[in-house]
């Protein structure tokens, strides 16, 4: 076996292969299929080695080492299973135990929890190292995430998650000994921290320390109420990940199958959130174009995410100024169900109640702001349901997602365009944008709808895109460390944009704090899972026959019979809002 000056020859448990120089124990034996017990290691987290799992024994070596951590060496020779590794691994196990509730028959991640897996694949039937244990209280501050510190192992991951990949920098270690915990700073509580409710922190922690705040228990009340006329709206990665929780392929289309649900489930209406994107979009763009005709406040940065905007209004207040005053698809949605749909139907508003299944648990925090409310201080969106709340509900239920028929969205609020079905990947957003204000700005048919430059799940895509006789600055990030780097460049004036979107969540909302728990062998922020959930978009969108915002029908019909023209006085008191910072600027 051949090995260049980059590689380096070792055998484990007697095969031989060959790994990059540098890289560790861990990655050479996955790269020959041997699983290694892991608990605090995360792919794309850094190195902490906190657990102490993951150990395994090199010859010439004293002690078994920690394998996520030690790095090759030409000539190697590891043995990753043996009675002794065996005994200390299950020591460890038993030990994180010891400090652990007994409640896995009714925790939430009963089933998919990492400590449960390896606790019964490592054979551990008692516990043998009874004795004092925590039991701190639960943080419920928070509509959008509840941290259980009872349950938190140590390892680390939500506070690098949170540091590395969000550069938020919310969530660290306290105290010492005994009394350690994980929390924000001065240990306290989510909702009054520099949080931006991602729920990124969530989808990576292995136990249930950190979950969505459920709604579950009030959807199901509302549904049961005769008085109430619930309604329920679908954001468009809803669609791309809800079937991974039946045992579909990630990115398998299932919307038809999701309306269904719905309706079983006992749903009075099924809307389609993409109806408030295509909404954005008409917005939006001509927000854009009458800030690029103006040259006013430019970069024009997009206003959908809402942890992005929480994240603004603390550590870059000097942006809110450039940010789309557009409420986000979810939330513009919302408020034409109590006013446009009300009228309609002759229904009282408070009898409506709004139901927003979302990818983002922040979306349960901006259901909460009070900008998004009535005159009266009562929200317009009245629970929001992650995806895997949704798919809890399902299957209590006893619903045979595989088995059932494809429903339609009901109309005139259930109608979209392809561009509105790509909301939920990174970029877009953006292209949706772009889509719309070409058509706008140079009166012909964009005749190559595909803005391809902007796509990908990369961390900050640039590119020039040409509309008329002008050539646009656009930017694309997903993952809010991404965005600082953009926008320290912004701000320092090393990069003049005209456009830039801005996703919360690594992926954009295909990757957020709600989405399904990810299949064994992927990650939540694997390149490979976030580009077969973003296909499925781009299929739903290639395969419809109107794929331009401004062409939806029924928005023609909303602005012709209610709204007026975009941006117009009505549009701009129903459809769009308003930021102010926070919180003193923290250190970026």
């Amino acid at each position: 076996m051949s090995t260049t000056e980059n590689e380096v020859t070792l055998s484990i448990d007697g095969i031989v292969t060959k790994a990059p120089a540098g890289s560790t124990i861990m990655d050479a034996a996955d790269s020959v299929g041997i699983k290694i017990p892991r608990l605090c290691y995360h792919p794309h987290l850094s190195i902490l080695g906190a657990c102490r799992v993951c150990l395994v024994e090199v010859e010439g070596q004293r002690n078994p080492v920690a394998s996520c951590a030690y790095p090759v060496a030409d000539g190697m020779k590891v043995r990753t299973s043996s009675n002794q590794l065996r005994r200390l691994r299950r020591d460890v196990v038993e030990l994180i135990l010891d400090s652990h509730p007994k409640d896995c028959q009714t925790c939430e991640r009963n089933g998919n929890c990492e400590l449960q897996k390896l606790s019964y694949d490592l054979g551990i039937r008692e516990r043998l190292f009874e004795g004092e244990r925590k039991q701190p209280p639960k943080d419920l501050s928070s509509p959008a995430v509840i941290r259980d510190p009872e349950k938190c192992i140590l390892c680390g991951r939500c506070v690098r998650v949170c540091n590395e990949v969000q550069g938020v920098y919310n969530l660290s270690q306290h105290q010492r000994g005994f009394q350690i915990c994980v929390a924000p700073a001065h240990e306290g509580d989510m909702l009054n921290s520099v949080c931006v409710q991602c729920g990124q922190c969530a989808n990576v922690c292995p136990t249930a320390a950190i979950i969505e705040h459920s709604a579950t228990d009030e959807v199901f009340k509302a549904l049961e109420d005769p008085a109430k006329h619930v309604v329920v709206q679908t954001a468009p990665s809803i669609r791309a990940a809800i079937g991974e929780g039946f045992g579909f392929e990630p990115g398998t289309p299932a919307t038809g199958k999701m309306i269904s649900a719905l309706r079983t489930l006992g749903f009075d209406r099924v809307f389609d959130t993409n109806f408030g994107a295509d909404l954005t979009i008409v917005e939006e763009a001509h927000e854009f174009i009458r800030r690029l005709k103006n040259n006013d406040r430019l970069p024009l940065i997009t206003s959908c995410s809402p942890g992005w905007i929480k994240f603004m209004e603390h550590f870059y207040p000097e942006l809110i100024p450039h940010a789309s005053t557009c409420r986000s698809p979810m939330t513009m949605l919302s408020v034409l169900l109590k006013t446009y749909y009300a009228e309609k139907q002759g229904l009282d508003p408070k009898n409506i109640y709004v139901v927003g299944v979302m990818p983002c648990t922040a979306k349960k925090y901006e259901a909460r702001r009070p900008e998004h409310a009535d005159a009266n201080g009562v929200p317009y969106t009245d629970a929001v349901l992650t995806t895997r709340e949704l798919i809890w509900m399902m299957k209590t239920f006893g619903i045979e997602f595989k088995h059932l028929h494809d429903g339609d969205f009901d109309n005139p609020l259930g109608f979209s365009s392809g561009a509105a079905d790509i909301f939920g990947t990174t970029g877009g957003v953006m292209e949706a944008a772009l889509r719309t204000a070409y058509e706008t700005v140079t009166g012909q048919p964009c005749e190559n709808l595909d803005f391809v430059e902007v796509r990908g799940v990369e961390g900050v895509k640039e590119s020039k895109v040409k509309i008329g006789d002008q050539t646009l600055n656009v930017a694309v990030s997903n993952g809010l460390q991404n965005a600082k780097r953009l926008f320290d460049r912004v701000l320092k004036g090393d990069k003049k944009y005209h456009m830039i979107e801005v996703m919360a969540c690594p992926g954009g909302c295909i990757g957020g704090g709600g989405q399904p728990y990810p299949p064994p062998g992927l990650h939540i922020m694997d390149a490979k899972l976030l580009r077969m959930r973003a296909k499925a978009l781009y299929a739903i969108d290639h395969h419809k026959q109107i794929r331009k915002s401004h062409e939806n029908p029924y928005i023609q019909q909303l602005y012709k019979h209610y709204l007026g023209e975009p941006n117009s006085p009505k549009a701009h008191e129903l459809l769009h809002t308003h930021y102010e910072a926070k919180l003193p600027r923290g250190t970026r």
